[in-house]
């Protein structure tokens, strides 16, 4: 009975360490990515995420897994990028961190690294870096626990082996491991998602605003329009709902004219919009995507109606929430 009491108690704590090191090994896999390389002399400009810092040099990766190594010098440029009136804001290089989103130019060395000109990123992407690198802290806080959970579980063992008969008390030991174990791995699968969903967008909304042929003006009907948005975001900011919203504002034309014509204008209905809402409502610049005209392109009707037409003229003012920093990643 003596026996059989001891091999029961170290297949419970068997079980228990291997429950610990499968939580272990899902906290340290990491997604591959592919190194490139920059010809030597040649200029070139990347943006990305940066995915590893070391000293004077950090590796950027695309959103196409395609990761290059950047190294700064005493000659390097690092500023934000210039927001209308507010122009650049400069920055040491100790705050190109991991998971900041960067622009970077430069030429290629010898070693196929790019040798950074300058450096540029906004300062809400530097503010979520920054909230990503206490998320890593905090990780690193739960790694320290498994490491702990583990420790117990070993000292358990060998007290199993000198008191076999205290098979109840070893029992709930396991039962304490386990549930410390559940609780980290939870906790770092909640980290991992955050930090990846750093990078990715939910739509809340889209507010189509019309405009008139060959104009950039925006009529009363579409000010009514936009002041209804803004009222509406303002009350779910009040809610606190509001919390990782952006802002992206694209324009569009119809067919009539030609490419470039319906391009310029698209980019001025755009810009009239964040006029507005900047002039009228306040709208937050840090909260703003940079514009963009997409001309012609992406029709949401037919182009041969002038009901289809009327459709096709128009700004999207896109209302994105980052589901890292909202936490809502399943």
């Amino acid at each position: 009975m003596r026996s059989r009491n001891s091999i029961i108690s170290l297949v419970v704590l068997a079980l228990m360490i291997g429950v610990l090191a499968a939580v272990r090994a899902s906290g340290q896999s990491a997604t591959s990515a592919r190194g490139v390389q920059v010809a030597n002399g040649e200029k070139q400009k990347i943006q990305g995420v940066v995915s590893i810092r070391n000293g004077d040099a950090f590796k950027v990766r695309d959103p196409g897994g395609a990761e290059t190594t950047v190294l700064l010098t005493s000659d390097t440029d690092v500023t934000s990028h210039s927001r209308g009136l507010r122009g650049k804001k400069d920055y040491p290089v100790t705050y190109i961190m991991r998971g900041l989103r960067l622009q970077a130019q430069g030429r290629g060395d010898a070693e196929g690294n790019l040798v950074a000109e300058w450096v540029r990123f906004d300062e809400q992407d530097l503010r979520s870096a920054q909230a990503l690198e206490q998320t890593a802290e905090l990780a690193v806080e739960n790694e320290a626990r498994i490491a702990a959970a583990e420790a117990a579980a070993k000292k358990a063992e060998e007290h199993a082996r000198i008191m076999s008969g205290q098979i109840a008390e070893n029992r709930a030991l396991a039962e304490k491991a386990q549930q410390t174990a559940d609780q980290a791995f939870k906790d770092a699968a909640m980290a991992n998602n955050r930090i990846n969903g750093l990078d990715d967008y939910d739509v809340i909304r889209t507010i189509p605003v019309l405009f008139k042929t060959n104009s950039s003006i925006i009529d009363a009907t579409a000010k009514a329009l936009i002041d209804e948005s803004a009222a509406w975001a303002k009350g779910e900011k009040a809610k606190g709902n509001a919390n990782g919203w952006l802002v992206e504002i694209v324009g569009f034309a119809d067919t009539r004219g030609n490419t470039a014509k319906n391009r310029a204008l698209s980019e001025r209905r755009a810009k009239a919009v964040i006029q507005y809402l900047v002039g009228v409502h306040s709208l937050d610049l840090r909260r703003l995507v940079q514009p963009f005209g997409h001309g012609e392109s992406r029709p949401v009707a037919d182009n041969t109606t002038a009901a289809g037409r009327a459709k096709n003229r128009r700004v999207e003012i896109r209302v994105l929430q980052n589901k890292g920093i909202a936490n809502t990643v399943d």
